[in-house]
């Protein structure tokens, strides 16, 4: 099959160790690493995960999150096996599930590595197996390409995308607290006006970045990752003490004691290059645990003074809300008094009216020479139609009158209405722009007198 070795391979060269792999290195299915989800068909994965003797356990982590590692020795006691999951297959982006998944079983017996490696294109799966190619002389190690894989996920991409964090977060304070550490040129507004909107945006935008690879995580991984290296050197050294690794019975036939002893050679060089190897890898993850305490200590700090200018800019919006809210009340209270001015005004006038248009008009209507209440005269005067011939057109001409006095005003109301409308807009723009202002002095307390000493 795949894994059979070349047919033109010299009789003197043996496998001293090895790794066969199942490699997936460019799943494309947007679901591919949803949990249940297989990429491989079920009998196939079953038939897979039996021959390389693979942990079963990796089934059920299809729904794990987060960076996990876990390893395990099997119960096989002629030929044991130390197992390895590996995965970090929680993130979904833009509808597509990304990350990458390895199953791994190294026999003891024959110091063969076999597993299941499956990764998306934006993962580190091809760069890591083209560092593996390249590292064969070590494959014989069941934590070599974990240990790769890690690498890749704490490079220092990481350490940078940190330090990008922090220079944004001095911007961030230059533009909420005037914190003068920036170059005039970085300045967050060039035009001296505080977008709130957008500094919030970017507050929290600043604060996922930082949250990105959390070395917490890592530091537990790199804790079951020391874990597994005493288990490999445990099971490694029972192996050792039960007898050097001898060469089948038909290979010793055909190599004599020559070979046997260049075989025995071999092994004992493959010892000391492992046990090398196996310090150099125990170095290497110390390495990313005091690497991992120095970035949680610089998150911790860079997520504080987030912390502190996102309370600062909530006090600020606070204040300028307060100061919203009592000019829209100054507002409302000088309409409010003009109101009450106006309706005086309507009542006085209707009160007078009220007290003096009747007896006016009953005074004016009985004065009249119609009406002759003498005894000896005829009560009502023969021309009594001339009152109603005048009085009726003019009271119509009045009403007409007041009628278009009446449509004029409110025309006249419309117009004021839609200026009203339009001081309240530019009020409101005023008050808005007060609001994006900024008003904190740039006096510093902390310099005023004089620096601190140390």
């Amino acid at each position: 099959g795949a894994f059979a070795p070349p047919d033109n391979l010299p009789c003197d060269v043996k496998l001293v160790s090895g790794m066969r792999l199942i490699v997936q290195k460019s799943a494309k299915d947007k679901d591919t690493f949803m949990p249940k989800v297989l990429s491989l068909p079920r009998d196939s994965y079953a038939e897979m995960v039996r021959v390389m003797k693979l942990p079963f356990r990796g089934i059920e982590t299809t729904a794990v999150v987060g960076p996990f590692f876990w390893c395990c020795l099997d119960q096989d006691d002629e030929d044991p096996h130390l197992q390895i999951i590996h995965r970090k297959s929680d993130v979904r982006k833009k509808g597509k599930t990304r990350g990458w998944e390895m199953l791994l079983s190294h026999s003891f017996r024959t110091r063969l590595t076999t597993g299941f490696l499956k990764g998306t294109p934006s993962s580190d799966i091809a760069p890591a197996l083209q560092h593996v190619r390249a590292c064969t002389a070590q494959v014989g190690h069941p934590m070599l390409l974990p240990i790769i894989i890690l690498s890749y996920d704490l490079s220092p991409t990481n350490d940078q995308k940190q330090r990008d964090a922090r220079d944004w977060l001095r911007r961030l304070e230059n533009a909420v607290s005037l914190r003068n550490e920036v170059e005039e040129h970085e300045q967050y507004f060039q035009d001296g006006l505080m977008e709130v909107d957008g500094l919030n945006r970017d507050l929290v935008e600043c604060h996922g970045h930082v949250m990105w690879k959390r070395p917490q995580a890592y530091w537990a991984l790199v804790r079951e990752m020391e874990k597994a290296m005493r288990r490999f050197d445990h099971g490694r050294s029972r192996g050792r003490q039960g007898g050097e690794k001898e060469p089948e019975q038909g290979q010793e036939q055909g190599q004599g004691q020559g070979g046997i002893e260049a075989w025995r050679h071999a092994e004992r060089a493959h010892h000391r290059e492992m046990d090398k190897l196996h310090r150099s890898m125990a170095s290497r993850l110390e390495f990313y645990q005091a690497k991992l305490k120095g970035l949680e200590n610089y998150i911790h700090t860079t997520l504080e003074r987030l912390k502190v200018q996102r309370e600062a800019l909530y006090n600020i919006m606070s204040q300028r809300e307060a100061r919203l809210n009592l000019e829209i009340a100054g507002e409302q209270r000088r309409i409010a008094h003009a109101s009450k001015r106006d309706g005086t005004a309507m009542k006085t006038i209707s009160l007078m009216g009220t007290l003096f248009l009747p007896g006016t008009y009953l005074a004016s209507v009985f004065s009249m020479t119609f009406f002759n209440f003498q005894e000896s005269a005829h009560p009502v005067s023969v021309g009594l139609w001339i009152y109603f011939a005048v009085t009726i057109p003019i009271t119509a001409a009045i009403v007409a009158v007041w009628m278009w006095y009446d449509r004029r005003r409110e025309k006249r109301y419309a117009k004021d209405d839609e200026d009203l409308e339009q001081s309240i807009d530019k009020m409101e723009k005023d008050i808005m722009f007060h609001l994006r202002k900024r008003t904190m002095s740039k006096a510093h307390t902390w310099n005023s007198i004089g620096a601190p000493r140390s």
